[in-house]
């Protein structure tokens, strides 16, 4: 599928109160994906961006975004310079 795709990092003003936490109850790292369209624990590659790296949905975005996937980012300026992409998600699992 063709996905928007956008990045966050651990920040109060990007997540909740709770910005080292998941809304899967994990703590936040390398390989952790935010999307509203698939179940907690599925796996996800980005080949175009990503090559073969797996991504894992455990977290949740703002429920105005049910059709984007938000890659976390462990420094703020990471996120922000990965910015609005679009490219081919492929779910895995």
């Amino acid at each position: 599928m063709k996905g928007v795709l956008t990045g966050y990092s651990s920040t109060s003003d990007q997540t909740d109160d709770t910005p080292f936490i998941t809304a899967s109850n994990t703590r936040v790292r390398d390989g952790i994906v935010a999307a509203n369209f698939l179940a907690f624990g599925s796996k996800v590659q980005i080949p175009a961006i990503f090559g073969d790296k797996i991504f894992t949905v455990e977290d949740r975005m703002a429920k105005k975004h049910n059709d984007k996937m938000d890659i976390w980012f462990p420094e703020r300026h990471l996120a922000k310079n990965f910015g609005v992409q679009e490219a081919e998600v492929v779910i895995l699992e």
